[in-house]
């Protein structure tokens, strides 16, 4: 997942097989023991049970948008709110309907641990920002992007606390469901689509400028309104997220095309190259190869969705939005100035808890007593 485009495999000597408008094409149907199949055989078997499930007009949710590859290879998107049930039954019921050969979600390998954690361990993480927690955004993402990230995710704890719901529910039954359903959805891949999320935060902090940094930082800290589930299920409808978003873009237009916009971009490229043309196995070298348009499921938050329709059928070079610009004048002005401000908040908190303590501690009854007798000592000395 390092963004550089992979090359198409070598087309010479490859017999396509064209889908007709009435069935994809399978393999053909083996007779003979089954337990003297071949590899080949085998994996033909498999392939045309997976075919034959497979609906040539499935029965899908609302919530999915349907594309094409040039090569006849189809992709449908999942958009979904990551706080909602409604959008796991949604990926579940896509994964059946169509028997995708890639499943491509939006995470990086970043954020792959929440798709090994349970919900109740993902409820109490997101619920407990720590300073470990803090050090550890620093260390990989730089000051500047890693106290953004604590931000971003202190807004994310908030909706987990109002919600009692842990984010990406989806993308964990996205994960799931393909390995624990393996002989329903057999040879199905499982593919990271998002952007790394250092590269995010590092080319959307310096997109913005200094009193844009301190506006955002603000509001996300005094981030308290209450949010109920029917919040998160109308951001499923496309008129109040399109709203949403001219918000958002009147005020922080940079932000949104670092976060959102560049990210439509690198999620489209990711599509297109899951949606790859499908080989078949040959039971020699002599045969001619053969090969079958590709199913592909993504999964993606429902913002992205317009933006990967309106990118799919152009170029994309997803190199310039991989590159992390140098700081600014600006950038460096304000590290300079948080470092400062944290370490002399750090110092006077010190020096706070030092004359706090020194006072609770003359007060107890036993250190009373010892001044008292310090106190006596020194009188009788001068008499």
């Amino acid at each position: 997942m390092d963004g550089e485009e992979q090359q198409p495999p070598h087309e010479a000597n490859v017999e396509p097989v064209v889908p007709s408008e009435a069935s994809e094409p399978v393999p053909r149907v083996l007779s003979g023991d089954p337990q003297n199949l071949s590899d080949v055989d085998a994996f033909n078997l498999l392939l045309e049970m997976k075919l034959k499930r497979r609906r040539q007009r499935p029965n899908l949710p609302r919530t999915v948008t349907q594309l094409v590859a040039e090569d006849g290879s189809r992709v449908y998107v999942v958009g979904t709110a990551h706080f909602s049930d409604d959008s796991k039954r949604d990926v579940v019921k896509t994964i059946r309907e169509v028997q995708p050969d890639v499943v491509v979600v939006e995470l990086c390998q970043y954020r792959v641990s929440m798709l090994k954690m349970d919900e109740s361990t993902l409820l109490r993480e997101a619920q407990e920002l720590s300073l470990e927690k803090l050090q550890q955004a620093v260390r990989q993402n730089g000051l500047m992007s890693g106290l953004m990230q604590m931000l971003l995710l202190k807004v994310s704890a908030h909706i987990t606390e109002q919600l009692g719901m842990a984010p990406g529910g989806e993308f964990r039954e996205a994960f799931k469901e393909p390995l624990l359903q393996a002989s329903k959805v057999p040879f199905c891949k499982f593919h990271l689509g998002d952007r790394p999320i250092p590269v995010t935060f590092k080319r959307a902090i310096a997109a913005l400028s200094f009193w844009q940094k301190v506006r955002l930082a603000w509001g996300l800290c005094f981030l308290s309104d209450p949010i109920s589930k029917d919040d998160v299920e109308r951001c499923k409808q496309k008129d109040l997220l399109e709203q949403m978003m001219a918000e958002m873009i009147g005020e922080f237009p940079d932000l949104h095309r670092t976060i959102v916009s560049e990210r439509d971009v690198y999620l489209t490229y990711m599509l297109r190259q899951a949606a790859r043309r499908l080989e078949l196995p040959r039971a020699s070298d002599a045969e001619p190869r053969k090969c079958v348009p590709s199913v592909v499921v993504g999964v993606v938050g429902m913002g992205h969705v317009p933006g990967i329709e309106k990118n799919w059928s152009t170029d994309l070079n997803i190199q310039e939005i991989m590159t992390v610009p140098p700081p600014s004048v600006s950038g460096r002005v304000s590290r300079l100035a948080v470092k400062a401000a944290f370490f002399g908040l750090l110092g006077y908190s010190l020096y706070w808890m030092g004359r706090r303590t020194a006072s609770l501690v003359l007060s107890l009854p036993a250190a009373q007593y010892c001044l008292q007798r310090v106190t006596e000592a020194r009188h009788k000395e001068k008499n």
